[in-house]
C-alpha cells in the first residue's frame, strides 16, 4: 500500500496513524535548524566568511554640497553619477540608494533624491551623508594600527641574500633559426 492511498483512504483512522507521525517529522526539522546552526559554527568559535555587499552610489557631503538649484540633468549626472532609481512615472526624480554590508557591521544605507523642475535642478533631499574622508575612513575598520613594514634592505641582509642564492647557470646557445618549409598551395578556383 502506498503513502498517498494511505493518506487519501477513507477510513479516518488510517489517515491519523499515519499523518500524525509524518506532521510530527515536519515539525522537528525546524527545531533541529538551531541545533544544526550552532554545529556549523562550533558554538560561535568560527564563523563563516560573509563577503562585503556594496550596492548602489556612493555619494558625499561634498558632492551635494556641489549641486546648485538650476543646474541641468547632465550637470548633476556629472557630478553624483547615474541614478540608481529613475523612473517613468517620476521623471522629474532621481533617486540615488547606497547599502553597504560588513560581516560585525551594522549595515549603512543612504539615499540622496534629486528633483528636477523640467531640466532644471529644482532641490536635493538627502539623508546625512558622511564626508569622502569620513567614508573612506569607515572602509578601512579591518585594518591594524601597526606601522606598516620596511621596504628597505640593510647592508648585511642584501649580503647574506647573495650569499643563499645560487650561482646564475651559463646562458646556452640559442638554436639556429629553422628554413622555412616550401608550401605549395592547389589553385582556389579551377579552370
Amino acid at each position: 500500500m502506498t503513502l498517498r492511498t494511505l493518506l487519501l483512504s477513507p477510513a479516518p483512522r488510517r489517515r491519523a496513524v499515519w499523518l500524525a507521525p509524518l506532521l510530527l517529522a515536519l515539525g522537528g526539522c525546524s527545531a533541529l535548524d538551531g541545533a544544526t546552526q550552532r554545529l556549523s559554527n562550533l558554538g560561535g568559535l568560527v564563523t563563516p566568511y560573509r563577503m562585503d555587499i556594496l550596492q548602489g552610489n556612493v555619494v558625499v557631503r561634498e558632492q551635494v554640497q556641489a549641486l546648485q538649484p538650476g543646474m541641468t540633468r547632465e550637470q548633476v549626472q556629472g557630478i553624483l553619477g547615474t541614478p540608481l532609481v529613475a523612473s517613468v512615472f517620476h521623471a522629474n526624480r532621481w533617486d540615488y540608494v547606497f547599502v553597504f554590508q560588513r560581516q560585525g557591521q551594522a549595515p549603512q544605507r543612504r539615499v540622496v533624491t534629486v528633483f528636477f523642475e523640467g531640466d532644471r535642478l529644482q532641490r536635493v533631499q538627502a539623508d546625512e551623508l558622511p564626508s569622502e574622508e569620513e567614508f573612506v575612513a569607515s572602509l578601512d575598520t579591518r585594518r591594524r594600527a601597526d606601522k606598516p613594514p620596511v621596504l628597505e634592505a640593510s647592508e648585511e641582509q642584501l649580503k647574506a641574500f647573495e650569499a643563499k642564492a645560487p650561482a646564475p647557470r651559463p646562458a646556452a646557445p640559442a638554436p639556429a633559426p629553422a628554413a622555412p618549409a616550401a608550401t605549395s598551395y592547389p589553385p582556389l578556383e579551377s579552370r
